[in-house]
């Protein structure tokens, strides 16, 4: 992954993090030695940060891998609340499953295995915050399918929409990632429904609110 922040800024946000739990610890180190793309810790916290500023209660996660970003969720909506964890992968949700129950939070996350845009047609409902990261040439369509399903004062919120700084460039003709985010990217900021912005932390976090 390229910088979007320069190396020392990078560095200097690391270094103000407070020190995670055991459980986000494992979760982290597990990730790093099998290179499971997570969010990270900075941008955990924005998450959870995000949730709770919305008061969320229902939320929809559509690519969750080891459920590191769903814990994060998970903490954030409370006991009363349900996060909606999906992965294709059989044995990431059997371990995002163990993280969960260590953490006390299996009670409140819906565990669905399969593709993630099925189980979010197949789930019915509103919900106040929907996170996308599931595989980049899919954003577009999970823009689409997201925005009706989300309630007046929700959040839509995107991972990975700097694409380590590819989608200020010109891709490639085969470069079917970055221009789907380059368009998702255009959808979300010219939707009228939509109040748009990019954080560039990390490799970028778009925060939609709905109006």
């Amino acid at each position: 992954m390229g910088a979007i922040l320069q190396a020392e800024i990078e560095a200097y946000l690391s270094k103000l993090l407070p020190e995670r739990d055991a459980v986000l610890r494992s979760m982290e180190q597990y990730a790093s030695q099998h290179k499971i793309p997570i969010i990270g810790p900075s941008c955990g916290r924005l998450l959870y940060q995000m949730a709770r500023l919305v008061r969320a209660r229902r939320v929809f996660e559509l690519g969750s891998a080891i459920g590191y970003s769903t814990l994060w969720l998970a903490r954030a909506v409370g006991s009363k609340g349900v996060v909606y964890y999906t992965d294709s992968d059989p044995s990431n949700a059997r371990r995002a499953e163990a993280y969960f129950r260590q953490a006390k939070v299996l009670g409140r996350v819906r565990i669905l295995v399969g593709e993630a845009l099925a189980r979010f047609r197949e789930t019915p409902g509103q919900f106040d915050l929907i996170f996308n990261d599931v595989s980049k040439s899919q954003y577009p369509a999970v823009f689409r399918l997201s925005l009706p399903r989300l309630k007046s004062g929700g959040l839509f919120i995107a991972d990975n929409v700097l694409w380590s700084g590819r989608v200020a460039q010109k891709p490639a003709p085969d470069d079917v990632d970055t221009r789907a985010l380059q368009k998702f990217n255009e959808l979300i900021y010219r939707s009228t429904k939509l109040v748009t912005t990019i954080v560039p932390l990390r490799d970028g976090m778009a925060i939609c609110l709905k109006l």
